[in-house]
């Protein structure tokens, strides 16, 4: 078998470690790194100690905000952990995370069981097809009941949820489990060390023990003929059997092997390690199950490569860390071949070549070097210039381009300012080197609203966002609800005389013309008609009577806003040979339209987002009498896989701070996106409202 640096890829586990926020995910990451040997004390999240949560805001907040790699040698494997985030907020990073996994553990909580975010991140896992073994955690806690979280597992999750231990006690009287496929009871010592003693099995368990054994060899011999065959025969099946089949049935999605224990006292960890190694995929199994496949960057065609140090080097960029003192850190999945430090390889995606540096093993913010990382491996490397999150490297000879990570588009936006006076080129500079840190920000400046807006995934993570900036680039905002970009136009069609004359002793001013003015239809924008005959306005001032039409549209009569969907027409007007001039037409021009929309039934516009919402079955009813109330027109209902699809269009005033809203209407379960349609008129009791707050109430009264 080949062997890189000391680690055959037969040997190699590469897992997640997914949840819902406060499940004990980062706990339980530090007990595997701790029980294997490669930390040397077992840190802890509530005194900020964690190896994996190393970042300020992390520390602070005592939750993970941003995906952390580790790994650890155990009993002659290596594996690789990456410790996810799992609330709200933050979820789209495990899609890049785990595309870099063969497998994945899930954390039930014995506590509170499965909450939204773990379905959320269960089905990233299924979406990559992912082998998982779930962890009942908190078993040491009070109101503790293992029971209960598998039943919660099989009812939100899957119906494959198949128990290998029973737990012996629970809460204060939580002391061991009994090991399904052994029939050994294993007691935990209780002082942090992961000591595990064998005993006999209590009687207090004996009936449980009996129905989930049973149960457990059912199932695996279900799973296979041969099996199946042999267990009617004999009535059980032996050790190995056993193990061997739900090997194959964790491998193949047929069970999710559940196991339990305590991450903050190291209870369980042990055994966890050791089933990790026994029904988890290696990179090579990994393979054979779901072939590793990207297209030539030319010619589009199926590539495929092996996890073997002798096919070409191909490697996917799952995550990107910016440190405004090391630079950019590039973490990669190595798929197939090797890579050795002060090399070189393609970028595929980006079409350009990369120099790096020493490579490295990651164990939370620790650098380790290495000589040369493998197929399988998980690496990063510092300082690279055009390298980006979902990129694929390769040998240029041989190039491959892998599948991108679909990432969510942002659902709140803000508008941001520098706190500092001229810092906006400072704010814009930093921020784009965040950017390539977190995908799932956007940055632009609205040109209509002269506002510089940050969007991400909510409000914790735009406020995060903004510490980073003034943490790692002393830049410090301030951070508002964005305005809205409402318009103005006309519903009637009117004329007005613009008529510019100025005597101050010298030569005069003076500009004469007559506009007519009429709607356009919603989206006609702007035109401009030249109707002059017979000379009354020279040519070389009719562009100005244009511009100055132009420059009056700026702000509307109604509350200040542009105008939109108009036509203006020039026909008719008079010059003075001596006095008229390009200035005087401009701003005669600007004078008559101002006097034409005022007796044009002027109306303001607001912009109508289309809206789709995908929410559980059971909250739909609340979500569309929300979206009602936000003046929403639902226009279609699409049921899919446990849950309806909302098609609506809401105005955009209604959706700035929707995200909260749909949050609790669904206690986090649904997701929506929205995007521009059209504009539409603003219903007549909320344009005073609308003018106030502009500050700019022209006593225009808007049709009842």
């Amino acid at each position: 078998m080949a062997e890189v640096k000391g680690v055959e890829v037969e040997r190699i586990r590469n897992m997640g470690i997914i949840a819902h926020g406060g499940a004990g995910k980062t706990s339980l990451t530090e007990a595997l790194l701790f029980q294997a040997g490669a930390i040397d004390r077992l840190g802890r999240v509530e005194e900020g100690t964690s190896t994996m949560d190393f970042e300020p805001e992390e520390v602070s907040r005592k939750i993970t905000i941003t995906s952390a790699v580790g790994f650890c040698d155990w009993k002659g494997h290596r594996l690789h952990l990456i410790d996810t985030p799992g609330y709200l907020n933050f979820v789209e990073d495990v899609k890049g995370c785990l595309r870099a996994a063969d497998g994945a553990v899930v954390l039930i909580s014995a506590i509170s069981g499965v909450k939204a975010e773990t379905e959320k991140v269960w089905a990233y896992a299924c979406r990559y097809e992912l082998p998982r073994i779930a962890f009942v955690n908190k078993m040491d806690r009070e109101r503790a009941d293992f029971y209960r979280a598998v039943g919660d597992m099989e009812q939100s999750l899957t119906r494959e949820a198949l128990p290998v231990q029973v737990p012996i006690g629970a809460a204060e009287t939580f002391e061991g489990v009994v090991d399904l496929l052994t029939l050994k009871a294993l007691y935990f010592v209780k002082d942090g060390s992961g000591k595990v003693a064998e005993g006999p099995i209590p009687d207090s368990v004996q009936k449980e023990v009996e129905t989930y054994r049973k149960r457990l060899v059912e199932r695996i011999a279900e799973s296979d003929d041969a099996l199946l065959e042999r267990y009617l025969e004999a009535g059980d099946l032996e050790e190995a059997a056993i193990l061997k089949g739900l090997r194959e049935g964790t491998l193949t999605g047929k069970f999710v092997p559940v196991l339990c224990g305590s991450a903050t006292k190291n209870m369980g960890v042990r055994p966890l390690l050791d089933h990790i190694l026994t029904c988890m995929p290696s990179p090579a199994d990994r393979a054979r199950i779901v072939p590793i496949r990207g297209q030539h960057p030319k010619s589009g065609d199926t590539v495929t490569r092996h996890p073997s140090p002798t096919d070409p080097f191909s490697a996917f960029v799952f995550k990107t860390i910016v440190d405004p003192f090391m630079g950019k850190l590039t973490l990669f999945r190595v798929y197939s071949g090797q890579l050795a430090s002060d090399s070189g390889f393609f970028n595929a995606s980006q079409g350009k070549r990369e120099r790096c540096g020493h490579v490295f093993l990651q164990q939370g913010k620790k650098h380790v070097p290495v000589p040369v990382v493998g197929a399988g491996q998980i690496a990063a490397v510092a300082k690279l210039k055009e390298t980006q999150t979902g990129d694929t490297l390769c040998e240029e000879a041989q190039p491959i381009v892998f599948e991108r990570i679909p990432f969510a588009d942002p659902v709140m936006a803000f508008a941001i300012s520098p706190k500092t006076k001229g810092d906006e080129d400072k704010v814009s500079a930093a921020l784009s080197r965040i950017l390539e840190e977190d995908p799932t920000l956007r940055f632009h400046r609205d040109e209509e609203t002269k506002e510089m807006i940050l969007a991400g995934m909510g409000q914790t993570h735009l406020e995060v966002t903004l510490e980073r900036l003034k943490r790692k680039f002393g830049v410090e905002v301030v951070m508002n609800t964005p305005k809205v970009p409402y318009k103005e136009t006309i519903k009637g069609a009117a004329k007005a005389q613009g008529r510019y004359k100025k005597q101050s002793g010298g030569r005069g001013q003076y500009g004469d013309c007559w506009i007519a003015i009429e709607p356009l239809p919603r989206g006609g924008g702007f035109e401009f008609v030249d109707k002059i005959v017979g000379g009354v306005i020279p040519r070389q001032y009719i562009p100005a009577v244009e511009k100055g039409v132009h420059e009056a549209m700026r702000e509307g009569v109604v509350a200040g806003y542009p105008m939109i969907d108009l036509r203006a027409t020039l026909y008719d007007g008079s010059f003075h040979t001596v006095d008229s001039s390009e200035m005087a037409f401009k701003i005669a021009g600007s004078m008559a339209l101002k006097k034409a929309v005022h007796e044009a039934r002027p109306a303001l516009l607001e912009p109508i987002m289309n809206v789709e919402v995908i929410v559980p079955e059971d909250a739909l009813g609340g979500v569309i009498g929300d979206l009602n109330s936000k003046r929403g027109r639902v226009v279609g209902v699409t049921p899919q896989a446990h849950s309806q699809k909302i098609a609506a269009q809401a105005p955009m005033a209604e959706m700035l701070k929707y995200a909260p809203t749909l949050n609790s209407l669904t206690s986090g379960r649904g997701m929506y996106s929205m995007e521009f349609s059209h504009y539409e008129e603003v219903p007549s009791h909320f344009v005073a409202k609308i003018a106030a707050a502009k500050g700019g109430q022209s006593g225009v009264k808007s049709e009842k």
